[in-house]
């Protein structure tokens, strides 16, 4: 006798429902935020690792840098943080929720989590050196991250936008089967782990860098599905702010840089030209493709001409980019 349909379908229900993704965002406040010597302080308490790198003379700007997703402070900077702190910046960086030395490492904080930690560290180092124009800086996931704060109801008080290689890959520019299986995946087995890349598919063309990177003990090489269900939220949150990223606390546009490598095979450029085609006329957002990037632009053979760009930008960000990236923007984004 074949049995019931109905308690089979209860039965489903209820084992897909045990396999929720985890996510542990920010807890209850406890205390006002502060910045400790070698970390962020949030309001819940959780101590997010803070590193500081300092020109040798009396800086002219300050950088806060988010490394991308499984990454961490002490890593992404390191092909460079010489040219950026010789260029007179003074430049943050902290570990994410759920990366590097911070709390809860390999499980995902939330996008909302991330953000508002974002524009945390923002505050906080604005109220340490308040005569210091201060940009934010994201690269891949903390590209989207800093375009969520800067989107939000309330900005961190920067002075502008630095998005490299930001993660603009939401799922209307990814095909049924990849949504579909993404579907399945975070209701059947959130708390898999997987590591490794895909064959052919390399985040830089600095071999030297991708060793480091590959023996690095804070970086996460497992991943656990849940967490790249929840990068994949974020990227789609990113995605969907991007036209009206990004303010100043006061309300007001703040300028924009955003670099992509045309060699980049992480975030796909179709994915990226979509959400770039669909800005408002007008947008603060100014556009670099630099033809020789791959996905990590501080850690490519090309990131001199990269660091360049951020220089300028950082002095003037009306001026041209010394690379010619933002000339070369406009036939790209028609491809």
């Amino acid at each position: 006798m074949r049995p019931p349909l109905r308690p089979l379908v209860l039965i489903l229900a209820l084992l897909l429902a045990g396999c929720t993704p985890v996510v542990i965002p920010a807890g209850p406040r406890i205390a006002a935020p502060s910045l400790a010597e070698d970390a962020v302080v949030a309001a819940d308490g959780a101590r997010l690792p803070l590193r500081a790198f300092a020109p040798k003379g009396p800086p002219r700007a300050m950088l806060l840098a988010l490394h991308g997703f499984n990454d961490h402070s002490g890593n992404f900077l390191e092909d460079s943080i010489g040219p950026l702190t010789e260029g007179g910046l003074l430049v943050h960086a902290y570990d994410q929720r759920g990366f590097g030395r911070s709390p809860n490492r390999g499980y995902w904080a939330g996008a909302e989590t991330l953000a508002a930690d974002a524009a945390t560290a923002a505050r906080l180092l604005r109220a340490r050196h308040p005569d210091l124009p201060l940009f934010l800086m994201g690269e891949s996931m903390g590209g989207a991250v800093a375009i969520l704060a800067g989107s939000s109801a309330e900005p961190p008080p920067v002075d502008g936008y630095i998005l490299l290689a930001p993660a603009l890959w939401g799922r209307q520019s990814m095909n049924a089967l990849m949504r579909g299986g993404l579907w399945v995946a975070a209701r059947t087995m959130p708390i898999v782990g997987f590591q490794g890349g895909v064959g052919g598919i390399v985040a830089s063309d600095n071999p030297a860098a991708l060793r480091r990177l590959g023996r690095d003990p804070l970086v996460v090489r497992s991943t656990r599905v849940d967490a790249a269900i929840g990068l994949i939220d974020l990227m789609d949150e990113a995605v969907a702010a991007l036209p009206a990223c990004c303010r100043t606390a006061r309300g007001t546009p703040a300028p924009v840089l955003l670099l992509y490598g045309a060699k980049d095979m992480l975030i796909p450029a179709g994915s990226v030209r979509t959400a770039l085609n669909a800005l408002p006329a007008g947008s603060p957002i100014r556009i670099g493709i630099h033809e020789e990037g791959f996905h990590l632009l501080l850690t490519d053979s090309n990131r001199d001409a990269v660091v360049r760009d951020i220089l300028a930008f950082v002095t003037d960000p009306a001026v041209p980019l010394p690379s010619g990236a933002d000339a070369f923007a406009p036939e790209w984004l028609l491809r």
